[in-house]
């Protein structure tokens, strides 16, 4: 059998809590490149400082059709600075060297394709990533990824929405690793307030098809929220609502302590969401 990577260890050290209180992940988002590749890892660093379990990093990308404004124009500002997967690469081995954080890479198959499917795992295993989600590739069209992520020891992670029936999800499981991350809405990041009691019901829903842990994400912008999707979740994805605080504040020497206080207080509320949501 396989040695559990560091998504796996990080799950069964929240399942393993003391007193068995529930606690959810928190999976902060972060544009690679947003405003500039370093501010990216000083903020990474913030992130990791605040109590993230596990880290989304995003590949950017010139048609980012699943997200919504926010993330779009965190891409192309990334872009317009000429980030690349070779300079994310470096930034994750330079992260790696203070944290031993599960890191995920997030993105389009585009980018993936173009630099090469197997030299992609290869370099991204040797950088220190743990598991990739690539939004527009199904698993019926994942074997030439999937194959060399899970030979180089990568998860390959993929989505469920609340359109997705029970033969989707048997598709989707035979593939998936880490965890399943499940779309709370249809529609675009950040474009809608997330329905806890519609959410909760589907995700409870999923548990008897699903042997991974379940992440949600979309829609979950504060503390309050995130307290109320860690009731029934595993993991508390966090994206538009982080990407827009750095938007709103890039320039600003406060920049990497307003993330880091954010993150503590979302990280708060997925430890002890019974009081955070009250």
């Amino acid at each position: 059998m396989a040695a559990a990577n560091r998504i796996d260890r990080c799950f069964a050290r929240l399942r393993a809590r003391d007193g068995g209180a529930r606690e959810a992940a928190l999976v902060p988002f972060l544009t690679a490149g947003d405003p500039d590749l370093g501010t990216t890892k000083t903020l990474l660093e913030a992130v990791c400082r605040g109590g993230a379990d596990l880290i989304e990093i995003g590949i950017p990308f010139s048609d980012p059709t699943a997200d919504g404004p926010a993330i779009q124009r965190s891409s192309a500002r990334a872009i317009e600075k000429g980030v690349s997967l070779p300079k994310i690469f470096e930034m994750v081995v330079d992260l790696r060297r203070s944290f031993d954080i599960p890191i995920v890479l997030f993105g389009y198959y585009n980018p993936i394709f173009h630099y090469g499917p197997e030299r992609f795992a290869a370099d991204a295993a040797a950088a220190g990533v743990d598991g990739v989600l690539v939004v527009d590739l199904p698993p019926e069209e994942a074997d030439e990824l999937y194959r060399p992520l899970r030979a180089a020891g990568l998860e390959m992670i993929f989505l469920l929405a609340p359109t997705s029936d029970a033969k989707r999800i048997r598709v989707v499981m035979r593939k998936a690793g880490g965890f399943v991350y499940f779309v709370s809405m249809t529609g675009v990041t950040g474009s809608k307030q997330i329905d806890i009691g519609s959410v909760r019901g589907m995700v409870e829903g999923l548990r008897s098809h699903c042997r991974l842990p379940i992440g949600v994400g979309f829609g979950i912008t504060t503390p309050r929220e995130a307290a109320a999707v860690a009731a029934f979740a595993d993991a508390v994805v966090v994206g538009s609502a982080l990407v827009r605080l750095i938007e709103e504040s890039s320039g600003s020497d406060a920049l990497a302590a307003k993330v880091e206080e954010f993150v503590r207080e979302l990280k708060q509320a997925t430890r002890n969401p019974a009081i955070a949501a009250a």
